[in-house]
């Protein structure tokens, strides 16, 4: 008799845990994430993640690279993913494409561009007029990367359609290995390519466009206005998680923050990866808070008007909801 009330309290014990087990999973809601590309420069998102940060706020965070601007915001718009980290440039041709639930950008990540020029030979002595005459492998027409590149290229008297043998034929996750076996001289990529790249002497690291470029809302969190407007509690919480990120990310070394995303990088060695986070780190490419400013904002404006992608004016109050980051950053 002992024996089978010993049993029955034991049987108790395990449904009211799995029970308990139950109801926490119940409670979390799920967020399906695209992020553009896998890089160095999301930094802050995956410590959001393995830090825990997410889950203290009581979400799920599936994520999912889904390779390019275009792809990332299908992906948005047709609700395969609930928000995409993608370059804030979509937003704006998704709005002048007279969407009826066009995207909003509610929370920055990334605040200068995040990619380098590389090449093929070293050259301590580099200046920009270096890459006139020469094949320069570029990113995605209208993309962040290529319009940047333009801006910076041309506030350096060059001009990358005349000055340049422009190359734009390349799929974006394929423009590293097309370098590598091509005949182009120049590149701009992304960490911790470029210096895995370095490493190996496949090209050098000669400039940065983002320290050429000044700051930009280059990536950014966005979801459909529908979202913001039915579920505005999750969108709350997922600000908060980044923001919580952001200055865990802005207070700790490189070291202490690689190990945290080295799980991202598993081809990447730890130190090589803690070098990339300090480049970044260098040139403040992290932002610190997740709000958009409206400077920055006509900052990406001007960018895109002289790269000629820009389709329209862009309303800072239609395509930015500041609310929730100012919430965030208020806790």
């Amino acid at each position: 008799m002992k024996h089978f009330k010993k049993l029955c309290i034991c049987l108790l014990i395990l449904i009211a845990t799995i029970g308990m087990t139950a109801c926490g999973s119940k409670n979390k809601q799920t967020i399906q994430l695209g992020e553009v590309t896998r890089s160095v420069f999301y930094t802050p998102l995956y410590v959001a993640i393995e830090e825990g940060f997410f889950a203290e706020e009581g979400l799920d965070i599936n994520l999912q690279t889904t390779w390019g601007g275009d792809k990332t915001m299908t992906a948005l718009l047709s609700d395969s993913i609930d928000i995409a980290l993608v370059g804030s440039e979509t937003s704006i041709y998704v709005y002048h494409q007279d969407s009826k639930d066009y995207a909003v950008n509610f929370a920055q990540l990334t605040q200068t561009d995040g990619t380098f020029l590389v090449g093929k030979e070293d050259n301590p002595d580099f200046s920009w007029d270096d890459v006139k005459n020469e094949t320069f492998l570029g990113q995605r027409k209208g993309g962040m990367p290529q319009m940047v590149g333009e801006y910076v290229l041309k506030n350096e008297d060059i001009d990358p359609h005349k000055d340049l043998d422009l190359q734009q034929n390349i799929d974006f996750a394929n423009i590293p290995s097309a370098f590598v076996s091509g005949d182009a001289e120049y590149v701009q990529l992304f960490e911790p390519t470029a210096s895995i790249f370095e490493k190996e002497g496949k090209g050098h690291i000669l400039a940065s466009f983002g320290e050429a470029s000044g700051a930009v809302p280059y990536t950014v969190f966005m979801a459909k206005q529908s979202m913001l407007k039915d579920d505005p509690d999750n969108i709350q919480k997922f600000t908060n998680a980044i923001y919580k990120a952001q200055t865990w990310v802005d207070k700790k070394d490189a070291k202490t923050i690689a190990k945290t995303i080295e799980p991202y990088f598993k081809d990447t060695d730890l130190d090589m990866l803690a070098s990339s986070v300090e480049r970044y780190k260098k040139q403040d490419s992290f932002a610190t808070d997740p709000l958009l400013e409206k400077a920055a904002w006509d900052n990406l404006q001007e960018i895109m008007d002289t790269a000629g992608e820009l389709p329209g004016k862009a309303p800072y109050d239609k395509l930015v909801d500041s609310d929730f980051a100012e919430q965030a950053t208020k806790k």
